[in-house]
């Protein structure tokens, strides 16, 4: 069924303009071509069609609009045309001319003829193959009419006389072309709905969606129709945009990424773990990741262990391999040389769930340990630590290492990803496997034939078993003996938390072997993608569904080289096998006693299954046509080729099986017959009775001919060879074509997306509109799958995983369809760039839904053999070419010409190899139900006769064996091929020799070749001639072939180097068209060259392809001649397609050059540098001796030059460094190319936006030095003052002022100095982080560590509170996605606190949370990264330049730029257009010497002091075995090398090194700085950990001014004296002078005017004494803090701070080796010294003794049973210990024998320990073990833990309870026993909490608390304490004796003495002993006796008692 239309013209048009018209019904739009410049009569006279699934009813409607095109706006709506299909259904065809309505309903003058036909279910079909007919199902077996989808195509109406071969007839053929196959673009409208009304249209200021594919190609381009003298968009749209249906996109990166080895680093710390469950445990942790282990120390007696060790893993493996490993944390109890001791817990995860985190880490999070043993137990610990993994480049944002508060909520941290649920329970995994077929010949045949000649015996070479990996555990089939098609029907069970955070389950056939097992295929099941998490989602469910396997080359070899890919590392290169089977997913009850707890795998027999459940078996027709084969490598170009196409084993002939099994219906049973056939390529292709077709699955072999010296090409001219195959599968298509429908949505999206990033990266207007466009297609695309995939049919063969996705697919796309509606209303200029990222997750959420988990079709192999030897082959995924009569379900490229590279199979694809193109194909494929067969031809160029096989010339269905083409047309091709830039190095020199070889069919052609650059200028035509190709003429318009361009680069000896390649669509021009604009001539275009998988440059150039007409080659447009003869015979590029040129200067600051390495081993000594750009250029001066200065004596050159106006097409630059050397002799040193010279544009300012604000950002530094004239000097001037800051609560309150805007703010100094008194004297409030101030009130104590402390606080709250404001953001952003405006007004009025605000959160302070309350401490800025980052390294006018020498390594990874850099060259360059505005020239003081480049220092050499200090390393890579290093700094700067070796801090991966060096240098010749870690080692040299660069002098240099940071505040004395020899007015008057700024001009009251601002601020400074003085410093101070509010000289200074920077070793490319936190101060030794260095010298720990006086204990549990008494009783004893170790635990005395649980000690414990007061942390000193050579210093908390036992004389003592106090916040203890509960331990939250530091002394009763069977806490008794901390020289002043000696001694004990109670009172022991104890043993020896006197009396009287009756007495 279908509705054609034929559009044929619309007349009575006004004006002349483009037209368009565009034709909607059911929701599918269709557009004509653009029609140009048309008066009064636009004559379309297109044929559109719509397939139809149901039948048409009469009141639907068909709409054509009519517009005016427009390429830049959007198009003009002229007119609509509507009508009511009533009359059409009733007679099946219907003329129609009307006039169109426009926007208010009336009638206009303009009139449409058009013509529809339908073809309803009785259409005439023509002649029907009986046969066919007959097998499809009943037609109206559903009742209502609607039609099975299968048969839709038979009815393939509008081709009547199927009798004819297509191709036969011109007229049809054409018509047929009209068919938009591939073009079915989604339109807002849904089905059958009108929009009449004018509201109801869309608002016009929208761009026409670019559906117009099917438009001209360059008329519309591919960005939503833009002005085509801009640049098109980058080759990749350039040669992607479909343009027409007959043709698919080709793929431009070649190189197979996969299964090739990368670098990780995995990093694990641990750190801590708490609520062990077990009694007294010495606990250690065992880290695993894959097959390695390392292990922690062990912590003795504990249950919360302190550990902080890190682990560092380091792999080379394929990402998949390393995403598969798993990363296992076990806690071991007591495991020591002998015991492997027992586990206690264990977590698992795989390590692609912590790459997939962001930032690829969890940091510091809790994991839930749990038993593998004992499923029913519940947790068994927490373990806190943290994760990272690193690949190479990954750079990871550690958090910043502070010190932690250890009140950390567990169960909101837990180590687990987003959206797993904190309680995770236990699930079985149940894998069936069922059975496999297709599998390869395993073994060799040897053997077997040797058995066979003796016994017959015929086997099938394979023993096969599937092996299942998950989460670490593998589980086994049995192994099915010699067979080909093994039934296993076993099930597979893994036991295992849920969710689990392993994301894949590997499936894997084995062969099974004697020696060693081998994979023969492998497949992984992703479970994200079969299970959904929402709450409407599902457990992960699976099949029955095959799955197909793919590996290496099914011939069998010992020695197979491409295993790993059976391995499922790498793309298979030939299907292998599939399997069938299911999985589903049982959570556990774990209540239920019946359950097995183990977790061990277990493997049980399954039931079988039916035959058809996966799916009705059906018939598929594959069809491929062989159009073009070329390219074809040399190497195997000297035998006969052919390819052959494979569908899982069917067409294989060499090593498919023997005998493919054929399950298939018969028509008459129902009963599957199995039925062999032997697929071979029969040589007489003969059928058998019932035409019955057998399959042809390769070509013919053919000898190819030469196309240039590096290709060969098959002479396939005018008759293609063709290939067809039968072959049968369950049919589960809907699977396919879901996922084709999304797949297209999503390709859409994605040409989309890349077009509005071309359009912001050229600078295009309106990329919003494109993006609203995007997003429009988009959401109408999701509803269209909606109403597409809602129509499926429930056939029996669906799964629970095809229901369920289904579902979750339909309700994502809906939603993604709303969400993309409302966005594409929020789509604004400014919000553009966030809109761009959500759609990107759109896109990615896409591709992940249209993976389809469950395989049906396998993939199509293409394999090129060369004497029946496989060598190069390509993959077509099966959905892809999948025929469906609905045009968005059906395969992308099915029915289409494809554009085929094909590739080397496995590793030898690798590298270099895999560059070069095996040989490139042009197919043609279909696929489909054989029954559908009908239009298998119909997407083919027209033009053909079809050669079929002698048996099969009858029958119009039958496929043919080749194609005839009739039809040829002869073109002329033109490859303007201007320039190429960023090409890669291929020489040792770091240049290349660059030509381009141009392919085009069987043609190719070379341009010359230009030595020695990197950015060719060929600026060269190439003329193909007789370019023939076959097919019609109107197609080739649209859809040419594609050009392959590769660049080569020449040698002189061996072959050329292969560079790089792209592709290219030429524009055609057809004889009857003019060569005229808009089309012609064609625009120079940028294609991105690739080599491998990286970009390697790009190509600028144009191709066009002009048609031969009838009068020959004089009709084409001429070729202009040669301008310049002498090039001899080589034609440059045509004067119209040329850039136009413009005259530009060009200036170079030339400053210096910097670490030049040597060349051929010697050292450059005379080096000069050489400019050019465009054939002109400029050479420095020469630097006489290099080592002596390496600066140049001229700075500032220039040259003129001619450069496209379009700023795009700019050249790039190169700079080469040549060394001169003796005799005239130069060398090339290296070479840099700047490949876009944008940034160094200076355009001339505009005088009307002269903001104040249009600082250095906007423009480059120089230039804003230079224009100093256009000042605007305002009339209002602006006052700015600044505030002491609330502390912490820092939300950025900048006000933006404006140039003449009045803003005050004023401020109340004396407030801040009322605060700070008042602070001092109350010590400054509770609480917070730093506790120093309650120690130390005084400002004396306070020392630089206060200060870092401190503002690393802060830089952790700022960072809280960005996450919090994001976090926010982002709800907000779902919220009202919806209601876009109130978010905006909201942060606007974050941003802009007001005043009034502003005071309001100061008076706020002192309510804050505690840590604000904190004495105000003045900070500084503490940065997580480089400073160079963050002040875009210091380039502000003298830029770096890394020179590059020697080849571009074969592997893909960027980082091996570092190992070509032989030198830095330090400059800049400015450029502008001539000439320049005088006013800048005519500016005072303007230097013409400097050009543009004003008031540049003078680049003499200059002695400065630097002083570097380093404060600690985090996180370093562990050096030794022991997992520790022992690091030391060492630093080289110039000569100066210093090693601090003998301060090395032994075994700490996070030392705090607190150093300062001074060195002194001379720049530019000691200009680098190196700080490196280094491992310190007793015997060998030492390590390298990392180390860091820093290039000073571009810091000295920099107007940000890094010589030294300024502080945010000014003081003379204590922790933070003022650094700076120079004080702050000095500073600022020099900034003014430099910036030729008005100012400083300081006023009374705290004024200061500088330019146009006015600053206020204090005025008064205290001295050491408290003496006042006036000083302007602090005036002077707030402006330099805010010099960036500073109109046109004002940039950001850099402050007071400490950078952290990454160390890196060069052995480990890109992967961190930890952190260094450092910066660095340099003074100008001509200045006055700088005071000496601030002490930052790491504080010593303070000695403390904590006294600890165990009074009593009360309702112990009673443990011992008495003896003699029976009683309940205990012996107890307490035992403390303060240190996370316990060598200094003590012991009271033992109370013997307390029955109550009571116990009295009067016992004092006494321990000493050293204590970081910041930290918070213990520090102990101590030797690792008896072989350490020397301390290790440890920082544990301080916890104090207190336990109470039971004694007991023989065996061992029993533990009953425990208590842990941490001694900065403890529960204060309770007033009386009976107060004291386990809410103390278990509600720590609510309870007050106490610091022993601020109490001093605390004493209080405390729950014991233990684990009883149930893991509950209970708790096992009551200690009274008392704590007494005292500082050591305190304690040496009140001294105390241990236990309860002198001196202060502890009264002893009163104890009731009931040790010997059974002595005193004996009757009471002996009624205990009878009555109670033995009382059933003493009944029971007496029943025994009773019952032995009976026998013995019995036995006694027998005898005489016999006698008497015997004898009858």
């Amino acid at each position: 069924m279908a509705l054609l239309l034929q559009l044929r013209t619309v007349s009575g048009l006004r004006g002349k303009a483009d037209r368009i018209a565009k034709a909607s019904f059911r929701g599918l739009s269709f557009y004509t071509r653009v029609l140009e410049n048309c008066e009064d009569e636009a004559r379309f006279d297109e044929t559109f069609r719509w397939p139809v699934a149901s039948n048409i009813d009469g009141n639907e409607i068909l709409e054509i609009q009519v517009f005016n095109y427009s390429k830049v706006f959007t198009n003009r709506l002229i007119g609509t045309f509507q009508m009511v299909l009533q009359k059409v259904v009733e007679e099946g065809q219907v003329e129609v001319t009307d006039t169109l309505i426009d926007d208010n309903n009336s009638a206009i003058q303009t009139s449409i003829s058009i013509e529809i036909r339908y073809q309803a279910l009785d259409g005439t079909v023509g002649m029907w193959n009986d046969k066919e007919f007959l097998e499809t199902p009943s037609v109206h077996s559903e009742g209502d009419g609607t039609y099975p989808l299968e048969t839709d195509s038979l009815l393939s109406g509008h081709r009547q006389g199927l009798d004819i071969s297509p191709g036969k007839s011109n007229q049809q053929s054409a018509e047929r072309s009209f068919r938009r196959a591939g073009k079915g673009v989604f339109s807002a409208m849904k089905l059958g709905k009108t929009r009449p009304t004018k509201d109801d249209h869309r608002k016009h200021d929208e761009p026409a969606v670019l559906e117009a594919e099917d438009l001209d190609q360059k008329a519309m381009r591919p960005g939503g129709g833009l002005e085509p003298d801009t640049i098109s968009l980058a080759s990749v749209t350039a040669v992607t945009t479909n343009v027409s249906n007959k043709r698919s996109k080709p793929d431009i990166k070649m190189e197979p990424s996969a299964g090739r080895p990368m670098d990780y680093q995995v990093s694990i710390t641990i750190i801590e773990a708490r609520q062990l469950v077990g009694l007294n445990m010495d606990p250690m942790v065992c880290v695993e990741v894959g097959e390695e282990k390392k292990y922690t120390s062990m912590k003795e007696s504990t249950n919360c262990p302190y550990y902080n060790e890190y682990f560092v893993f380091d792999f080379h493996v394929p990402p998949d391999v390393m995403f598969d490993k798993i990363i296992k944390l076990s806690v071991i109890h007591s495991k020591n040389l002998l015991r492997s001791g027992t586990l206690v817990g264990s977590f698992k995860m795989d390590v692609g769930t912590v790459y997939t985190q962001p930032e690829h880490q969890f940091y510091h999070k809790w994991a839930i340990l749990s038993d593998p043993e004992d499923l029913t137990a519940g947790l068994k610990g927490y373990l806190k630590c943290d994760i990272a993994v690193v690949g190479k480049g990954d750079n990871i944002k550690t958090p910043h290492k502070a010190n932690e508060t250890d009140e950390d909520d567990i169960e909101g941290n837990l180590l687990l990803p987003d959206g797993v649920p904190a309680e995770r329970q236990w699930a079985r995994f149940y894998i069936k496997i069922y059975r496999a077929e297709g599998l390869p010949r395993m073994n060799t045949s040897i053997m077997a034939n040797v058995k066979k000649a003796f016994i017959g015996d015929n086997k099938d070479l394979v023993d096969p078993y599937v092996q299942v990996v998950f989460a670490g555990q593998k589980g086994k089939t049995s192994i099915q003996k010699s067979s080909y098609e093994p039934l296993w029907n076993e099930q597979i069970i893994f036991t295992e938390m849920f969710p689990p955070l392993c994301k894949r389950i590997k499936i894997q056939i084995r062969d099974s072997d004697k020696v060693n097992d081998v994979a023969i295929g492998t497949h992984f099941i992703d479970l994200r993608k079969i299970s959904n998490e929402g709450d409407k989602g599902f457990l992960p469910t699976f099949g029955p569904a095959w799955v197909n396997m793919y590996g290496s080359t099914r011939n069998y070899t010992l020695m197979d080289e491409h295993q790993e890919l059976n391995e499922g590392l790498g793309e298979g290169v030939s299907f292998r096998a599939r399997l069938l089977m299911s999985l589903a997913v049982e959570i556990l009850d774990t209540s239920n006693p019946e359950i097995n707890s183990s977790t061990e795998v277990q493997v049980e027999q399954a039931t079988s299954l039916a035959d058809n459940c996966t799916g009705k078996i059906e018939e598929f027709f594959l069809f491929g046509a062989f159009l073009e084969a070329t390219m074809i490598d040399r190497k195997i170009g000297d035998k006969p080729i052919n390819f052959e196409v494979t569908i899982g084993n069917y067409g294989n002939q060499i090593d498919g099986m023997t005998k493919p099994v054929l399950r298939r219906k018969k028509e008459g049973g129902d009963g599957v017959e199995e039925e062999s056939e032997l697929l071979q390529n029969s040589s007489e292709d003969e059928g058998d009775e019932d035409g019955e077709l057998v399959s042809v699955s390769s070509s013919q072999p053919m000898k190819p001919l030469v196309t240039d010296r590096n290709y060969f090409h098959l002479p396939y001219f005018e008759k293609k060879p063709c290939i067809y195959i039968k072959s049968w599968w369950q049919d589960q298509r809907r699977r396919l074509y879901n996922a084709n429908i999304m797949d297209k949505i999503a390709d859409k999206l994605e040409e989309g997306l890349n077009d509005v990033q071309e359009m912001i990266k050229t600078e295009k207007p309106h990329p919003e509109r494109r993006l609203r466009g995007v997003l429009e297609e988009l959401s109408s695309g999701c509803l269209r799958f909606v109403t597409l995939a809602d129509k499926d049919q429930h056939h029996s063969s669906r799964t629970r995983l095809d229901r369920e996705r289904l579902k979750s697919c339909m309700r994502e796309l809906e939603n993604m369809g709303q969400q993309a509606a409302t966005l594409r209303s929020q789509v604004k200029k400014n919000t553009m760039k966030d809109k761009l990222k959500l759609v990107q997750n759109f896109l990615q959420k896409l591709r992940f839904l249209a993976d389809e988990p469950q395989h049906t079709i396998p993939d199509i192999f293409i394999w090129m053999m060369s004497n029946n030897k496989r060598i190069a082959y390509a993959r077509v995924p099966s959905k892809d070419i999948l025929y469906s009569i609905v045009d968005e379900e059906m395969g992308k490229d099915c029915a289409k010409v494809k554009t085929i590279f094909l590739k080397l199979p496995g590793k030898r694809g690798f590298g270099s190899a895999g560059w070069t193109v095996q040989a490139k194909m042009e197919m043609y494929l279909w696929l489909g139900l054989n029954k559908q067969r009908k239009d298998f031809l119909s997407g083919l160029p027209c033009g053909f006769e079809e050669k079929k096989t002698a048996r099969g010339q009858k029958l119009p269905s039958f496929p043919p064996i080749s194609l005839l083409y009739t039809k040829k047309q002869v073109f002329q091709l033109r490859a303007h091929m201007y320039q190429a830039r960023s090409l890669f190095a291929a020489d040792s020199s770091g240049l290349s020799d660059p030509f381009a070889r141009v392919f085009f069919i069987s043609q190719s052609q070379c341009t010359e070749v230009l030595n020695e650059t990197l950015c060719p200028t060929w600026d060269q035509l190439l003329v193909f001639d007789n370019v023939e190709l076959y097919g019609e003429a109107h197609e080739m318009r649209d859809d040419p072939p594609i050009i392959v361009i590769e660049i080569y680069d020449q040698d002189t000896v061996g072959k050329a180097d292969f560079m790089g390649r792209t592709f290219a669509k030429p524009v055609v021009k057809m004889s009857d068209e003019e060569y005229c604009p808009p089309r012609f001539p064609p625009q120079l275009e940028y294609y991105q060259i690739y080599r491998g998988n990286s970009t390697a440059g790009d190509l600028l150039a144009a191709f066009e392809l002009l048609q031969i007409g009838p009068g020959g080659k004089s009709d084409l447009p001429p070729i202009d001649g040669p301008t310049d003869m002498d090039r001899g015979p080589i034609l440059p590029v045509p004067l119209g397609i040329r850039p136009v040129l413009s005259k530009y200067r060009v200036e170079i600051l030339f400053w210096g050059l910097r670490d030049l390495k040597r060349v051929n081993l010697a050292q450059v000594d005379r080096p000069r540098v050489d400019i050019e750009c465009a054939g002109k250029g400029v050479q420095s001066a020469l630097i006489q001796n290099y080592k002596k200065n390496p600066n140049f004596s001229t700075l500032v050159k220039w040259f003129e030059v001619d450069l496209p106006e379009n700023e795009l097409l700019h050249p790039p630059l190169n700079i080469r460094v040549v060394d001169c050397r003796a005799f005239g002799r130069y060398t090339l040193v290296g070479s840099h190319a700047v490949s876009s010279l944008r940034k160094f544009i200076y355009r001339p300012p505009d005088k009307k936006a002269q903001h104040w604000n249009m600082t250095a950002k906007h423009l480059n530094g120089y230039v804003a030095m230079a224009n100093g004239a256009h000042r605007s000097h305002p009339t209002g001037e602006i006052v700015v003052n600044m505030e002491p800051e609330v502390p912490i609560k820092k939300m950025e309150t900048m006000v933006k002022l404006e140039a003449n805007s009045d803003a005050v703010v004023k401020v109340d100094v004396t407030e801040e100095e009322k605060e700070k008194k008042k602070k001092k004297k109350k010590g400054g409030g509770g609480g917070g982080e730093e506790e120093v101030e309650e120690e130390e009130p005084d400002e004396s104590m306070l020392d630089w560590w206060s200060k870092y402390f401190a503002s690393i606080e802060t830089m952790k709250e700022q960072l809280r509170q960005q996450e919090a404001a994001a976090a926010e953001a982002e709800e907000k952003e779902e919220l009202e996605i919806a209601d876009g405006s109130k978010g905006q007004a909201k942060n606007k009025e974050k941003s802009k606190a007001p005043k009034d605000d502003k005071k309001k959160k100061q008076q706020v302070a002192p309510e804050l949370p505690e840590k604000n309350k904190k004495q105000k401490i003045d900070e500084l800025k503490v940065f997580d990264k480089e400073l160079e980052t963050e002040f875009d390294n210091f380039e502000d006018w003298l830029h770096t330049f890394n020179l590059l020498r020697g080849k571009i390594g074969d592997n893909d990874d960027n980082a091996t730029e570092e190992e070509r850099i032989v030198g830095r060259f330090k400059g800049s360059m400015c450029v502008y257009k001539v000439p320049l505005p005088d006013d800048i020239t005519k500016e005072p003081g303007y230097d013409p010497n400097f050009g543009m480049f004003q008031g540049i220092p003078s680049n003499d050499p200059i002695n400065v002091l630097v002083r570097v200090y380093i404060v600690r390393a985090t996180d370093l890579h562990p050096a030794d075995i022991n997992g520790k290093a022992d690091p030391y700094i060492a630093i080289k700067l110039g000569k100066t090398d210093i090693k601090d070796k003998e301060n090395y801090i032994s075994k700490q991966l996070n030392p705090v090194f607190g150093k300062s060096f001074d060195i002194e240098a001379t720049f530019p010749m000691e200009s680098m700085l190196t700080v490196a870690v280094y491992d310190w080692d007793l015997v060998g040299t030492d390590d390298l950990i990392g180390e860091t660069k820093i290039d000073l002098e571009n810091r000295y240099y920099s107007k940000h001014r890094a010589t030294c940071g300024v502080s945010q505040s000014y003081s003379i004395y204590g922790y933070n004296t003022w650094r700076d020899p120079m004080k702050p007015s000095q500073i600022l008057s020099k900034l003014c002078k430099e910036g030729k700024v008005d100012g400083p001009h300081f006023g009374p009251g705290g004024r200061v005017k500088v330019a146009n601002r006015v600053f206020t601020g204090p005025t008064e400074i205290e001295d050491e004494n408290g003496q006042k003085k006036q000083t302007d410093e602090h005036l002077a101070l707030t402006v330099l803090r805010h010099w960036d509010n500073i109109p046109r000289a004002g940039c950001r200074l850099v402050p007071e701070h400490v950078e952290t920077r990454p160390l890196l070793n060069p052995d480990k490319p890109g992967i961190e080796q930890g952190r260094l936190e450092m910066w660095v101060d340099m003074f100008p030794m001509d200045m006055p010294a700088p005071g000496p260095a601030i002490d930052i010298s790491p504080r010593k720990p303070k000695k403390y003794e904590l006294r600890v006086i165990v009074w009593n204990t009360d309702e112990v549990i009673l443990e011992d049973d008495d003896y003699f008494t029976g009683e309940k009783s205990s012996d107890i004893f307490v035992r403390g210990w303060l240190k996370g170790q316990q060598e200094d635990k003590q012991d009271t005395d033992v109370h013997y024998h307390s029955l109550t649980g009571e116990g009295n000690f009067n016992w004092r414990y006494i321990f000493p320990f050293d204590y970081l007061m910041a930290e918070e942390r213990i520090v102990i000193s101590k030797k690792e073990s008896m072989f350490s050579w020397d301390e290790t210093e440890y920082k544990i908390p301080a916890r104090l833990t207190l336990q109470v036992w039971d004694a007991d004389h023989f065996s061992a003592d029993d533990f009953l309870g425990a208590i842990e106090l941490d001694l900065n916040r403890f529960p204060r203890g309770a007033k009386t026993s009976k107060q004291c509960s386990l809410e103390m331990v278990t509600n720590e939250a609510e309870l007050p909490m106490v610091s022993i530091f601020k109490q001093k002394r605390v004493k209080g009763w405390w729950p014991f608390v233990a684990r009883d069977e149930n893991d509950e806490l209970e708790v096992t008794g009551k200690v009274e304490a008392e704590l007494h901390l005292l500082t050591a020289e305190e304690a040496e002043k009140s001294p105390a004796g241990l236990a309860r000696n002198e001196p202060d001694p502890l009264e002893k004990p009163n104890r009731p003495d009931t040790s010997f109670i059974w002595f005193l009172n004996p009757l009471k022991s002996i009624k205990y002993l009878i009555c109670t104890r033995y009382k059933w043993l003493i009944i029971k020896i007496v029943l025994a006796l009773l019952l032995i006197v009976m026998v013995a009396l019995f036995l006694y009287s027998m005898p005489g008692y016999m006698v008497k009756k015997l004898l009858g007495a």
